[in-house]
């Protein structure tokens, strides 16, 4: 087990050694509390985009489902006639400049996997910076746009929203509610309370803090040839290979398990990259991986990988909640 997976337990299942990182806690919390404090008094250099802008992230390090439910956002959005762009930090993306628009036929070292991903579904204008207030004014300066979705970026305070979505995976909650690097809290819990939403991945039903929602398994798509099969392609109790280099592979695997196949789990760093090599498993069985370590190993894929196909499903209030957002951001463009 890695530092890193090490720390990820403690932070979840406790350890008496955090006690020890509690003053760089400390200073951690101080450093991010006025940083926000600086946001909302105003000071520095803040965009406010022409455009309304919804920022869909987390204030805990590691995977909450965020892509499924940006991926949901946009075809909703669509449906409702509204022209949608997607900025990204574009997490370990190598592009020959900044800001990058995303293009489907591009690869995951130029564009990021999340980002490829994204536009490979569903074929977005999406453009990716680490300065995400250059993205949106590229973005803008190339496509008309009625709405914005910021992919993360609740700390990056250089970017007014007018909407903020925090999603939290049901299972794990919030670890021991400490900020880093003493627990898994990119801000302090009382940042919940200023959001607009918070949605509780896996979550069976709505509760009194946030809205459920779940991710649907819809489909096992062939990585080399694209064919797309109905889950009963494999039989109750196939043995495969399952690949997850996301922020929470234990959820993938868990999925797969739900599905009654039998996993081999392989779980690999968020973000990771691949080779042939490194997904050489032994023995020879059916290889299923996630959508966003798909879009890394498809040059490579032997005939029987493919990767589990998965949409995120909203409950109905969430849903009936969303679209009065909608229409107080959008009022002209959305009328009753």
């Amino acid at each position: 087990m890695s530092l890193a997976d090490r720390l990820l337990a403690a932070w979840y299942q406790g350890h008496p050694a955090l006690a020890l990182l509690r003053p760089l806690e400390l200073l951690y919390r101080r450093v991010v509390v006025n940083k926000r404090q600086r946001f909302l008094d105003g000071e520095g250099e803040i965009y406010q985009p022409p455009v309304p802008l919804i920022v869909v992230g987390n204030i805990t390090v590691g995977g909450t489902g965020k892509t499924p439910m940006i991926l949901w956002l946009i075809e909703h959005c669509r449906r409702s006639g509204l022209r949608v762009g997607v900025v990204s930090r574009g997490y370990g993306a190598k592009p020959p400049q900044l800001p990058w628009r995303v293009e489907a036929e591009q690869t995951a070292d130029i564009a990021g996997d999340e980002p490829l991903l994204i536009v490979q579904r569903t074929g977005v204008p999406l453009m990716i910076d680490p300065d995400r207030s250059a993205a949106v004014k590229a973005l803008l300066a190339s496509e008309p746009l009625d709405l914005i979705l910021s992919d993360d970026g609740m700390q990056h305070y250089r970017l007014a929203r007018d909407l903020e979505l925090v999603l939290i995976d049901a299972a794990r909650g919030l670890g021991n509610k400490r900020c880093l690097p003493a627990g898994p809290l990119r801000e302090p819990i009382e940042r919940l309370q200023s959001v607009d939403g918070v949605l509780f991945n896996g979550a069976t039903e709505d509760r009194d803090d946030g809205f459920a929602f779940r991710l649907q398994p819809t489909a096992l798509v062939n990585l080399r040839s694209g064919e797309r099969k109905p889950l009963e392609h494999f039989p109750t109790g196939q043995a495969v290979h399952a690949v997850a280099g996301i922020g929470n592979p234990q959820r993938f695997f868990n999925t797969l398990e739900a599905l009654d196949w039998r996993t081999v789990p392989h779980a690999f760093a968020d973000h990771a990259e691949y080779s042939v090599q490194a997904l050489n498993f032994t023995p020879s069985l059916p290889l299923v991986m996630t959508e966003k370590d798909a879009v890394k190993c498809r040059a490579f894929a032997a005939a029987d990988w493919w990767y589990l196909a998965v949409d995120a499903v909203p409950s109905p209030a969430f849903v009936a909640w969303f679209d009065t957002q909608l229409m107080r951001l959008l009022p002209d463009r959305l009328l009753p």
